[in-house]
């Protein structure tokens, strides 16, 4: 059979199964007994295990179930579930620390008590508690908005349904990681893949019963929104979960100290396997709750905590070709497809080789036998080239000078810091003259921190660009539904459910809206700071109009790189189209004003100088919590110039000559009605 004919009856088989996952799950109206449903699933596998180049999102090796768009509410969480930056090493954790200290405005020798808690790799759940009753479950969403699980949380033993101690809050969301123990799920490893989709599967379930009958665990290890709750640290908070009969983990330690926690996390790793349930590292939360409070968040993370992964698996495998691909910015990224290897029981076939100077500096070749390592959720990438087992004759790896994909000149950008050309070569296409940089652009758009449309993910884009229905953005919401149900894979509940979902996203906020757009250099933060200042989305589309996009570097935290790059977008005409068309068809919502409620609402702030005790960082932090803004360079709208040690004599001659109110940092507390 010819791998055409092969891959025909591979993808009958796909859409057979989504069918009956489709029925089964969703709609629950089984097609077939479980034994014929099985039987479907094997066929399947044990293709894909005979022809390596069978693939499918929709494989039973890679979901359990069938996602529903509606099935189940989206409520808001009240405080956010953040994600969690990752560590590998000491040197990441001495760098955090020296982060904290820093932003603490504390030497950076400073030991801070931690509480080590190891990552259970599972689901996250948030339990909402009202006068001790276990009123509802969230699944974690997004991070913002959760999907109504109660009902099938409500099945967990583990999970108390009515607590009665006199301490327990008025109100808390109560946050951990549902997961399956290893020993039980080896009753359940010919159903699903793996423990993780076993649990994440059995919480969607439509019926309760079905969850039931899955030996779910609950483990307990933080808060979110919470009222009248006296504990001051987290060492002591989780004793007090065991105490309200929540299980904990019973690995949880108090530790100071980095050589202390490398300490720990050797010996935990080493007792991993013997652990009946699954651990990827160890979660280090700053102790204090106070600290975490003036420590806060970053963009989606907390400053205050970090994610230690433990080491990674390695493998040797054999490069078969290197594919070029371009990314939303131009980025051209070299993956190495190798021999399919099993590391840490993921089978890996690609493998980033980062750039074109990691090519040259490791002299990596088609044809070479490498070194693969896979750490945590990192993407695999090569450690070195086993030069002994090269062959004669393999030639050294030339990297493109032109796009592969539309053709232009790829650059290597002038770095003015480093005074070095970038390691990173790009394609000199500007917006969306690239297709590949299209595809990306569009991929970033619909994305989980972006637009988050449900079930619009990669494939659906790669899909509807090859069928020419997607060029741009805006034309994801102007879909032609009824071409969409004659195409295979879709029917008419699925293309609704699409429908309802892209209706859902015309409403978006506007610093999504304009870290959507994909701007190089314009993250999440840099979004939120724009969104802030200009308010309106009208502005923002007038900046090019005005001329007004150099006004921008007055805010604290937008640089000179940025300017660059919002210059060049809007000098494209295509991002410009762009932007008129989604403003006709999008309701982006203004930036709601700062509280109008802190001690410092309508003033404007600037520092020069370093502070005693703090760091400007917590310094801005703090007015910005009092309803006061920052700003970067001396105007006449400044309120007060705030000086510290060593100020700049150009700034001070500034504000002098605008008659701007000029203070130290006792009266910037006395503002505050703080003592210093």
């Amino acid at each position: 059979m010819d791998k055409n004919k092969i891959k025909k009856k591979y993808n009958e088989k796909i859409q057979n199964l989504v069918k009956l996952n489709k029925h089964y799950y969703d709609l629950s109206k089984p097609l077939v007994n479980d034994h014929e449903y099985d039987q479907i699933k094997e066929e399947i596998l044990s293709l894909e295990k005979k022809y390596i180049f069978l693939e499918s999102e929709n494989s039973p090796s890679k979901i359990v179930g069938f996602k529903p768009s509606r099935t189940f509410k989206k409520i808001s969480h009240r405080v956010p579930m953040l994600s969690l930056s990752n560590a590998f090493s000491e040197e990441d954790l001495i760098n955090f620390e020296k982060k904290i200290n820093n932003f603490l405005g504390q030497k950076s020798s400073n030991q801070l008590e931690y509480s080590a808690e190891p990552k259970i790799d599972g689901i996250s759940a948030s339990l909402i508690f009202k006068k001790g009753k276990f009123i509802m479950g969230l699944s974690r969403g997004d991070g913002k908005e959760g999907e109504d699980i109660t009902n099938n949380l409500m099945t967990i033993d583990d999970i108390p349904k009515n607590i009665s101690a006199e301490n327990f809050p008025d109100e808390i969301d109560i946050r951990g990681e549902v997961f399956i123990q290893n020993n039980d799920f080896e009753n359940l490893k010919d159903k699903f893949a793996n423990a993780r989709n076993a649990a994440s599967g059995s919480l969607r379930q439509k019926n309760p019963q079905d969850t039931k009958k899955i030996p779910l665990k609950f483990i307990a290890y933080t808060f979110g929104y919470v009222n009248k709750m006296e504990i001051k640290n987290q060492s002591n908070y989780l004793q007090q979960l065991s105490k309200w009969g929540f299980k904990t983990n019973p690995f949880n330690k108090t530790i100071s100290g980095i050589k202390n926690l490398m300490k720990n996390y050797q010996e935990l790793e080493k007792k991993r396997n013997e652990i009946d349930f699954d651990i990827d590292g160890i979660v280090y939360k700053i102790n204090s709750f106070d600290l975490q409070k003036r420590l806060g968040n970053v963009a989606n993370s907390p400053r205050w905590a970090i994610a230690h992964k433990f080491s990674a698996n390695k493998g040797i495998s054999e490069i078969l070709n290197i594919d070029i691909q371009v990314g939303r910015t131009g980025a051209l990224t070299p993956v190495a497809k190798i021999k399919p290897i099993n590391i840490g029981g993921v089978v890996v076939s690609n493998a980033t080789l980062h750039n074109e100077d990691e090519i040259i500096r490791k002299d990596i070749r088609i044809g070479d036998i490498v070194v693969v390592e896979r750490a945590g959720d990192v993407i695999p990438h090569i450690i070195e080239v086993d030069l002994k087992k090269r062959k004669k004759n393999l030639k050294k790896y030339i990297f493109p000078i032109k796009c592969p994909s539309c053709g232009a000149k790829t650059i290597k950008e002038y770095n003015s810091i480093t005074k070095k050309n970038d390691a990173v070569r790009r394609c000199s296409s500007e917006g969306y003259e690239c297709d590949k940089m299209t595809i990306e652009k569009i991929k970033h758009f619909v994305s989980k921190e972006a637009f988050n449309i449900d079930g619009f993910g990669k494939k659906i884009v790669e899909n509807f660009w090859k069928l020419k229905m997607i060029r741009l953005p805006q034309d994801i919401f102007v879909l032609n539904y009824e071409e969409i149900k004659t195409m295979d894979g879709w029917g008419q509940q699925s293309v609704a459910n699409l429908k309802y979902s892209i209706e859902e996203k015309k409403n978006i906020s506007f610093e999504k809206f304009i870290y959507a757009l994909g701007i190089r250099h314009i993250g999440f933060e840099n979004a939120r700071l724009i969104a802030k200042t200009l308010k309106t989305p009208e502005n923002f589309i007038n900046l090019s109009k005005e001329n007004k996009i150099d006004d921008l570097l007055n805010i604290d935290g937008i640089g000179e790189t940025q300017i660059t790059s919002l210059k060049k977008f809007f000098l494209n005409r295509t991002n410009l189209k762009v932007l008129q068309d989604l403003q006709k068809i999008l309701k982006i919502q203004k930036t709601s004003q700062n509280k109008k409620d802190g001690v410092l609402s309508d003033k404007i702030f600037m520092f020069t100088g370093k502070l005693t005790g703090m760091s400007r960082a917590e310094a801005k932090s703090l007015i910005e919590k009092n309803s006061g803004t920052i700003i970067s360079n001396v105007s006449k709208k400044l309120d007060y110039l705030i000086i510290g040690e060593k100020p700049t004599k150009r700034k001070v001659e500034a504000a002098k000559e605008l008659k701007i109110k000029i203070i130290d940092q006792s009266e910037l507390y006395k503002l505050l009605n703080k003592s210093s």
